[in-house]
């Protein structure tokens, strides 16, 4: 059976729809970054998502092939997870979209080694035939944070962000998103195969406390 990130790491993927509060260790990511509305035609945020995905089924896949990668084993690949950020903006306006801001992320398995990443780029350039070379290799350490599984469109997202932070204050806590810290959503449902009322994503805030 392969390994499945969201069933082993339950408290980092499947939280309740209640808020709590969680310790995230260093991850590391295939990363793009971008600017837009993610909603437009022929966004960048879009496009972000198809070489995520290439490089992570290039990885995944390269048991069949003759580059083999130390410690590999069979696992799924994790979901499609975002930080984004607005400039000048305290958390997000949702009303301004075009002004978003993001880093597009699929978690790598630990196994996999900056050697590793370059040789899957190659790769999929090779086969894809496009420019890969804004896919990056990121490491992100967390830390400290407030979560709560959010039910619904992402639109509706601000009713979760307040009952996120309200139980941070009142668990002695504040909302620490910053430059180098930002809002995070982790997506667990493919809103092309989902009813927008059944969509679940996890929702992440940095804090610390007051």
């Amino acid at each position: 059976m392969p390994f499945d990130y969201k069933k082993e790491y339950k408290e980092f993927y499947m939280p309740k729809k209640t808020p709590s509060i969680v310790t995230v260790p260093k991850m590391n990511y295939i990363a793009v970054r971008g600017k837009g509305d993610p909603n437009a035609e022929n966004s960048e945020y879009k496009r972000s998502i198809e070489l995520l995905y290439a490089i992570a089924f290039t990885i995944k896949m390269s048991y069949k092939s003759d580059y083999k990668i130390d410690g590999y084993f069979q696992y799924v690949v994790p979901p499609l997870e975002g930080f984004w950020w607005q400039e000048g903006v305290e958390g997000l306006d949702y009303s301004r979209k075009e002004d978003f801001n993001f880093i597009s992320v699929i978690r790598l398995p630990d196994f996999v080694t900056m050697k590793d990443f370059i040789w899957a780029v190659e790769q999929a350039e090779k086969k894809k035939g496009k420019d890969f070379s804004n896919v990056e290799f990121l490491s992100v350490e967390e830390g400290l944070c407030v979560q709560c599984m959010h039910i619904g469109s992402y639109d509706n997202e601000p009713e979760t962000i307040t009952l996120m932070d309200n139980f941070a204050r009142e668990n002695g806590y504040e909302i620490d998103i910053s430059d180098t810290r930002h809002h995070h959503e982790i997506y667990l449902s493919d809103p092309r195969r989902c009813d927008e009322s059944r969509l679940k994503t996890v929702i992440r805030h940095p804090i610390k406390k007051i």
